[in-house]
């Protein structure tokens, strides 16, 4: 069965069996797959199984979805090859274990030694133990506005009254200097 293991660090390791034919990855709780992550998109893309196909399908998401480091809209994922979603990097794995090299006949064949499963269910929110490793770098600059605008409301309602201070102060000298000039 295809596999989908994250390879970015901090998150590196998790990973998320395609089972069902739609799969959408994104960064809130409704997604199949979550990466809580802030370079990925609420709703980055969705992963669709037809046949031995794994199809991407990019869902207008902020930093772009790349297939081996090429931008996509919709895409062919093969085995081996890397899905970017913003700064996360994720190498689908066929799951099938590649054969081993044929060896000499034996008296008796050794037993088959069982690989454990290495899939890891992702739980939602954060572990204490990750809070306790400090903040994810991401590669981005913390101080650019890449994905929030910022808006100082207190400095707006400022200029406005200063504007209306000023217009009062104005009809205020405007009135005095017409009482003055009647007299």
């Amino acid at each position: 069965m295809a596999k989908l293991v994250v390879l970015s660090a901090g998150l590196a390791g998790r990973s998320y069996e395609l089972k069902v034919d739609k799969t959408t990855i994104g960064r809130v709780e409704d997604n199949t797959f979550q990466i809580a992550e802030s370079s990925v998109s609420s709703h980055h893309c969705e992963i669709l199984l037809r046949g031995a196909e794994v199809l991407v399908k990019d869902l207008n998401s902020t930093n772009g979805t790349f297939i081996n480091g090429e931008k996509i809209s919709e895409g062919v994922l093969k085995p081996g090859e890397v899905l970017r979603l913003g700064q996360i990097e994720i190498r689908l794995d066929s799951g099938t274990a590649p054969a081993p090299p044929a060896a000499a006949p034996t008296a008796a064949p050794a037993p088959l030694a069982r690989k454990p499963d290495s899939t890891i269910v992702m739980q939602r929110g954060v572990s204490l133990n990750e809070l306790e490793q400090g903040p994810r770098t991401t590669g981005f600059d913390t101080a650019s506005k890449a994905f929030s605008k910022r808006t100082n409301k207190a400095n707006k309602w400022i200029f406005i009254g200063a504007i209306t201070v000023i217009v009062l102060i104005g009809l205020v000298l405007l009135y005095a200097f017409t009482q003055v000039n009647k007299h």
